[in-house]
């Protein structure tokens, strides 16, 4: 066992003021202290998947909607959860793509061991058994139990975890965005879950629906400095959040499928200036052809297509090659108008999606054509 003295690096002592204005953990127990040259103390062990909880108000969320209900109110455990997530692969690319990550990353722990450790706490539960909350890894945690039920392997694994005296959501927010750019809903999420740490609101279990829990924000008053706090953990101005947490406006299920497919936030703004009616079909359209917020923008202030008349002939084709061409082309205005946080992320879910069809070596020897050609009339220019 690591000495009980041992200090751990914390990213928030530059911002360790007084105990009044300090941000607050996943609970609601200021974290002045921990912010201190004395940190919590680590103590490692060995917890397999069955003894540990993720946190049910966590901003990333990665189980499906259809699955967490079941799963954090006991209904099913984390293997069954694990099971229908996978069952869930054959029918939506999204998540096939998620669970395939989390599945080579299981897989990566046999080959080099888990490389981080999951972090938190232990909790007692409702039964008066003590339970693991996971504060950062959940990422880790799932990629165990994905993997343990695709290989149908009868033990369990056994995970590092790291036992934290104060958990906090600004370490949750920060292990995120480390693992991988969030989404634009994720990112909401990340800003509503510090504020209202900072404002001393923990979630509540009574909570039925999570995004009810990051909505609260909207209605709260900022009292001043607080986003002078957010700021150096979200690397974001005050006027981008404020952005951010107007997407929390969007009915959970379209919150969901806004996550799932990771649309930007320029685009959910455009979808937010339409008519409430209109905004699952935008969102729909947006994810089905890859728009982007200009193309979001026309598609609104457009009438709907009408049917097809059976009696009008069908237009003539177009060239193929010309389409081609042209698709490009507009791809390419539209990346080129992203942030660089948006164009990776862009390209990142494109890179997947290519991969998953079974055209990336097809892609990959076009667009090294393509890159020659280019390269041939700039030396020539």
């Amino acid at each position: 066992m690591p000495s009980q003295n041992k200090k751990r690096f914390n990213a928030f002592d530059d911002l360790a003021q007084d105990a009044a204005g300090s941000l607050s953990g996943i609970g609601s127990t200021p974290l002045t202290p921990s912010l201190s040259p004395i940190a919590a103390v680590e103590r490692i062990e060995r917890l397999a998947p069955s003894q540990m909880l993720p946190d049910r108000f966590q901003p990333r969320r990665l189980l499906p909607p259809s699955i967490r209900q079941d799963f954090f109110s006991g209904k099913i455990d984390c293997y069954q959860a694990a099971a229908s997530w996978l069952d869930m692969t054959r029918s939506d690319p999204a998540i096939k793509v998620e669970v395939e990550r989390l599945v080579a990353m299981g897989e990566s722990f046999d080959e080099h061991g888990q490389i981080k450790p999951i972090t938190g706490a232990w909790k007692e539960g409702p039964n008066g058994n003590y339970i693991f909350l996971i504060e950062t890894g959940e990422r880790r945690f799932w990629a165990a139990c994905l993997k343990r039920v695709k290989n149908r392997a009868a033990e369990e694994s056994l995970l590092r975890v790291e036992v934290v005296d104060n958990p906090t959501r600004q370490r949750q927010v920060l292990e995120n965005r480390h693992a991988e750019p969030p989404s634009a809903v994720e990112q909401a999420c990340e800003i509503s879950a510090l504020i209202l740490t900072e404002l001393g609101m923990p979630a509540e279990e009574s909570v039925e629906d999570e995004y009810d829990y990051f909505r609260k924000v909207r209605s709260q008053r900022m009292p001043t400095g607080l986003w002078e706090k957010i700021t150096p953990v979200m690397q974001l101005t005050r006027p981008r959040m404020v952005q951010l947490l107007n997407i929390l406006q969007l009915p959970s299920p379209l919150l969901d499928l806004a996550d799932r497919y990771r649309l930007s936030e320029r685009v959910l703004r455009e979808i937010l200036s339409a008519p409430s009616q209109q905004r699952e079909r935008l969102i729909q359209v947006s994810i089905q052809s890859q728009l982007t917020s200009d193309e979001v923008s026309a598609v609104s202030t457009s009438p709907e297509p009408p049917p097809h008349s059976p009696g009008k002939p069908p237009s003539s084709p177009r060239d193929p090659g010309r389409e081609a061409s042209r698709s490009l082309l507009k791809f390419i205005r539209s990346i080129n108008r992203l942030d660089p946080v948006d164009q990776s992320q862009t390209l990142d879910l494109l890179a997947d999606e290519i991969v998953f069809l079974g055209q990336a070596q097809e892609t990959l020897t076009r667009l090294e054509e393509l890159s020659r050609l280019i390269e041939a009339r700039l030396n020539h220019s």
